[in-house]
């Protein structure tokens, strides 16, 4: 099968398209012909930085596809069947073997380029907001880089959970996309301080939540921007800066801070039903699946160096 592998960890360069050999198909997994590839912030992170433990390497989280094989083991699935799955590795690929557990049915007439972008994204922002944040209607949230795939699902979420949502991002043009997803108001942190604006927007009071997938100087602004008892779920390390902050600030307020991983328990039947939950409810309508642009499979170094131009509004895919 063809696939973006790389040897060494680098820039979005170090991404070459080769064949490599087909999956093999677990007793308990399935195997997909890969219809789109969701490229994640992680995949990104973990080119740059993860030093792969075999090479060639396939890097990549999420992907849906047509299942073409099943392990002996697994009765709820079938060949034939369109899903989205994750895994730690192995999405950008012609062909992907995942444990059964880990792949999600499509419902019927659902686009499975849509599809391939929810899990990791929606179901990270839904934990961020209600399980770390524990939002309650009439409350403020604050969605740091809010045009990214947390972001765009963290504002719908947020928005149709009765709260007042407030996020950042790069450009005015790329808040002004976000409006009809639910955004409230948008802070352009080229041009304002992130944490002086929130609190000229709350009469001083500060957000009663905080969804930061960025880390670094941007937890910074976080912690700055919470209000009294304020929540703040941690998510990421989007700006690949060192995470030397100052929580002092948490004490005198009876603030919080919470590290959020959803593949620490995605297996879990808890997080399992929350993601099929969310696909079923993009499928309907409820939720919106935003894909900024599609690029092929053999294209994956330019789709990433893409994504870390901060140009994208929602979601990259590649199509093999």
């Amino acid at each position: 099968m063809k696939a973006a592998v790389y040897y060494d960890n680098g820039g979005p360069e170090v991404l070459t398209y080769e064949d490599v050999p087909d999956p093999a198909c677990a007793p308990d997994g399935v195997v997909i012909r890969v219809l789109a590839v969701s490229v994640e912030g992680g995949d990104v992170l973990s080119r740059f930085g993860q030093r792969p433990a075999v090479t060639p390497h396939i890097v990549g989280y999420q992907a849906a596809g047509e299942i073409i094989e099943v392990g002996p083991r697994v009765e709820h699935l079938k060949a034939g069947e369109i899903v989205t799955t994750v895994a730690f590795a192995g999405s950008h690929a012609a062909l992907r073997a995942v444990p059964a557990r880990l792949a999600w049915p499509v419902p019927a007439g659902f686009d499975p380029l849509k599809a391939a972008a929810i899990p990791v994204p929606f179901g990270t922002a839904h934990e961020c907001l209600f399980d770390a944040g524990r939002l309650q209607p009439g409350e403020t949230v604050l969605i740091q880089a809010g045009a990214s795939g947390v972001g765009v699902a963290a504002i719908q979420l947020a928005k149709r959970a009765g709260a007042r949502v407030l996020a950042t991002a790069s450009s005015d043009e790329r808040l002004g996309r976000l409006k009809p997803l639910g955004l409230d108001v948008g802070i352009n942190y080229r041009d304002e301080d992130v944490a002086t604006a929130v609190m000229k927007l709350t009469d001083n009071k500060g957000v009663d939540v905080v969804v930061d997938p960025v880390g670094g100087a941007t937890l910074t602004s976080s912690i700055g921007a919470l209000g009294y008892r304020g929540r703040l779920a941690v998510v990421g390390n989007a700006g690949r800066e060192p995470m030397v902050t100052d929580i002092g600030p948490l004490m005198p307020g009876n603030r919080t801070i919470r590290g959020v991983f959803l593949g620490a328990e995605i297996l879990t039947g808890r997080i399992h039903d929350l993601i099929q939950q969310l696909i079923d409810e993009a499928a309907r309508g409820d939720l919106e699946v935003v894909l900024d642009k599609t690029f092929p499979l053999s294209e994956a170094a330019a789709a990433h160096a893409y994504i870390e131009s901060r140009a994208a509004v929602g979601r990259v895919l590649l199509i093999p």
